[in-house]
């Protein structure tokens, strides 16, 4: 079963949307490396000016090509949730990354958006070469 999901960067209106490919096995890998890669060149250049738009234009670009097959019809941009997104990453300016889970709530009423899901258990740091699973606030 395709799951659908959500990537969300603090600080940016823009929400990604992938109709497959969204579940953690498949997402975390690829996102984790690439946020490695982003963190470690801002951090080298000093560049820290229109991170969350960088962040939004950079993921979506990664993941067209991660997750799309041919025709990358499967991913979106937009500023509205979509009711059946299995999961929604957040993406935070900290180097963090929170899982969370659509609920009820959320595929009744999308625009409560994290509001209507619950945190996964996990939070992904990611710092320089480090990687490391963190308690997650409930």
């Amino acid at each position: 079963m395709p799951h659908s999901c959500h990537i969300i960067v603090e600080n940016n209106a823009a929400i990604i949307y992938a109709s497959r490919g969204g579940a953690p096995d498949k997402v975390l890998p690829v996102l984790e490396k690439f946020l490695d890669t982003f963190w470690k060149e801002r951090d080298t250049f000093g560049v820290y000016v229109d991170t969350p738009e960088c962040l939004i234009a950079q993921i979506t670009i990664r993941f067209g090509y991660a997750t799309c097959e041919d025709d990358f019809s499967n991913i979106r941009v937009g500023v509205h949730y979509n009711s059946t997104a299995d999961y929604l990453y957040w993406v935070g300016l900290d180097h963090t990354v929170k899982v969370w889970v659509a609920d009820e709530a959320y595929r009744k009423k999308p625009e409560l958006g994290l509001a209507g899901c619950s945190l996964w258990t996990d939070v992904t740091k990611i710092s320089g070469d480090e990687r490391s699973i963190v308690d997650s606030p409930q």
